[in-house]
């Protein structure tokens, strides 16, 4: 009998660890905080420096949004001189959708393949401020092209993103290049 009592008390103390254990997880998930909706908590960006570092350096004029709400939240810059003076701006929508200003010197078509991630041209194009901007859909996201930009010197400007067309215009349309 002596094996027994020692079988129920290693079966007894297991139980209780568990037990313990559980209760610990339950106090740690109800005081940790965490975010219930899945959204990443996005940190805002100050492009503030890159967009004037992209300005002087860039053999085109860089392309960035004036006046956009504050509800637009920035959360990506980037400014490659070295290949093809890329310039990327990122931003999340007030739904929480991706738009993105890319522009670039490299080849148009691997360029737009690149920032649309492989979306399609349409026939269908749109005015915005007295320029025409081709649409792209498929692929990843869907796009804005500035068909004809005499004014960027070569470069190409693609708004994209999983954003709507409507928000797509509204980035296309806060858009201004120096």
């Amino acid at each position: 009998m002596a094996g027994t009592n020692g079988k129920q008390k290693t079966v007894r103390d297991m139980v209780l660890s568990l037990g313990l254990i559980v209760l610990a997880g339950l106090v740690m998930y109800l005081f940790i905080p965490h975010d219930d909706d899945g959204e990443p908590d996005l940190k805002r960006v100050d492009y503030r420096v890159e967009l004037l570092t992209a300005r002087r350096a860039a053999a085109y004029p860089v392309a960035a949004p004036e006046g956009l709400p504050r509800t637009w939240k920035p959360t990506s810059v980037r400014f490659d001189g070295q290949e093809q003076d890329a310039w990327h701006l990122g931003f999340r929508a007030p739904d929480g959708e991706y738009v993105a200003v890319k522009q670039s010197m490299d080849r148009r078509v691997l360029f737009i393949e690149d920032a649309t991630q492989g979306a399609d041209e349409t026939k269908v194009t749109q005015e915005i401020d007295g320029r025409t901007w081709i649409r792209y859909t498929g692929g990843r996201y869907d796009a804005l092209v500035l068909a004809e930009d005499d004014d960027a010197k070569g470069a190409t400007t693609v708004v994209a993103g999983t954003g709507s067309f409507d928000q797509l215009t509204t980035m296309a349309k806060a858009l201004k290049a120096s």
